[in-house]
């Protein structure tokens, strides 16, 4: 399994490095580079296996830890999300194999902090979270064949990427969502955010028979499946798009509780009157064209997890 993390970020650069530094490796000493292989003695993980994040194989020296095979590959698309300090991961996760963070039109220096620490960053100087993911995805090797996509606004848990892997790894799914819903901080979550998760998810279950509890950007999917989506939305819509085709295509899905805090900074969506309204009418209008097209049914499986 290679995996891919996409970050996108537009002014990211007091979450983003934070983000960076918590992205977890599996830390198989003896094939570590010995710089690394130092820092990751120093940290067992809760089952007793050394393990070393992203930032920790960076700071020791390694040249390119973005390509370790024991990175989770992925893109982040940046935005301008920076550090705040939480725990660290302490649970080894599957093979990453790069960080891709999207620079989507920062001037805060985001871009400079994900190439300091290691990771490739890609450049989509048009403003939209869904042109920034796009970006990520056209950045991917040939041999990735999982990504996972998460925001650099510190807001995720990156150590709990494994979580979204594992069903993907099992055979069990093709789409893996985070579910924010149980497990948010309090505050985390706006108004505006909840009313629009609630909306979406009854008419992507009124139209397609699927079962969502969340729209949630924290998600890990197979290529392939990925592929087959064809996804387009360059803005607001992105998600949605996903998670409406993954139902209309009959995708097998899985929705994971995950936990979330508030993020560093200010949303562009959410945390302006504006930019509710228009992600809301986003989300509607995506969801009503999708159903206007013929396709197949499926079911989501919500699984157990913190």
């Amino acid at each position: 399994m290679k995996v891919a993390v996409v970050i996108p970020v537009r002014n990211e650069v007091l979450a983003l490095g934070q983000v960076l530094s918590e992205i977890p490796t599996e830390a198989a000493p003896s094939s570590l580079p010995r710089k690394c292989r130092d820092v990751a003695a120093t940290r067992p993980t809760e089952a007793g296996t050394p393990a070393a994040s992203f930032g920790e194989a960076k700071r020791a020296g390694v040249a390119d830890p973005a390509t370790s095979k024991y990175l989770v590959e992925g893109g982040i698309p940046p935005g301008g999300r920076g550090g705040s300090a939480e725990r660290r991961s302490r649970r080894p996760t599957e093979a990453v194999h790069r960080i891709i963070v999207v620079d989507n039109g920062s001037t805060d220096g985001s871009a400079q902090v994900a190439e300091e620490m290691g990771a490739r960053v890609v450049s989509e100087p048009t403003p939209g979270y869904g042109r920034a993911c796009l970006a990520g995805i056209a950045a991917l090797e040939p041999e990735i064949d999982t990504v996972v996509f998460l925001d650099g606004d510190h807001s995720d848990y990156p150590e709990e990427i494994p979580l979204l892997l594992a069903p993907i790894a099992r055979g069990e799914a093709d789409l893996v969502i985070g579910s924010r819903i149980t497990h948010a901080q309090r505050g985390s979550l706006t108004l505006p955010q909840r009313f629009g998760n609630r909306l979406a998810c009854s008419l992507i279950n009124r139209f397609f028979g699927v079962r969502y509890t969340d729209l949630g950007p924290f998600r890990a999917i197979r290529r392939d499946a990925l592929a087959r989506l064809h996804m387009q939305d360059p803005a607001f819509g992105w998600t949605v798009e996903m998670q409406a085709k993954a139902a209309r295509q009959g995708l097998r899905i899985v929705e994971i509780p995950v936990r979330y805090r508030r993020r560093i900074g200010r949303s562009k969506i959410s945390g302006t009157a504006r930019g509710a309204i228009c992600a809301g009418w986003a989300i509607v209008t995506t969801i009503v064209r999708i159903a206007a097209q013929p396709g197949v049914r499926c079911r989501t499986e919500t699984c157990a997890g913190s």
